[in-house]
């Protein structure tokens, strides 16, 4: 899908998506990932939320932004709470979605001027 243009001119945002991939300002990414504003972290370990550990997680922390959107894949999987404590800890609030709504809410909430975190997982067909 293709997403409208929003005013994100100098940022990071998604451009399109689709179950394989995600384009960010162009470039296509096909395995998971981390995203800011600012800042895109690729080759995020886990290919599933069955994968995802704390050791995941930490990068989040340090982000600077309160607020962390987690796609979890093509479904929406909530992760076992005691994963997430450490960020609410740290003031995060983290927001639960399938991937391809993460990375709509990403972009309106960039386009708002808001400091938001996407860490979207892209599983893949065996």
């Amino acid at each position: 899908m293709k997403l409208h243009s929003l005013p994100t001119t100098g940022l990071l945002a998604i451009t399109t998506y689709d179950a394989a991939s995600i384009h960010v300002n162009g470039q296509c990414l096909t395995r998971s990932f981390i995203l800011t504003g600012e800042r895109l972290i690729e080759d995020w370990p886990p290919a599933s939320i069955a994968d995802i550990s704390a050791t995941d997680l930490l990068p989040l922390a340090g982000l600077g932004c309160p607020i962390v959107l987690l796609g979890t894949g093509r479904r929406q999987h909530f992760p076992p709470p005691a994963l997430l404590r450490p960020l609410y800890e740290h003031g995060i609030g983290i927001e639960v979605m399938d991937t391809q709504a993460a990375c709509r809410t990403y972009n309106i909430l960039l386009a708002e001027g808001r400091a938001v975190a996407a860490a979207l997982i892209l599983e893949h067909s065996a």
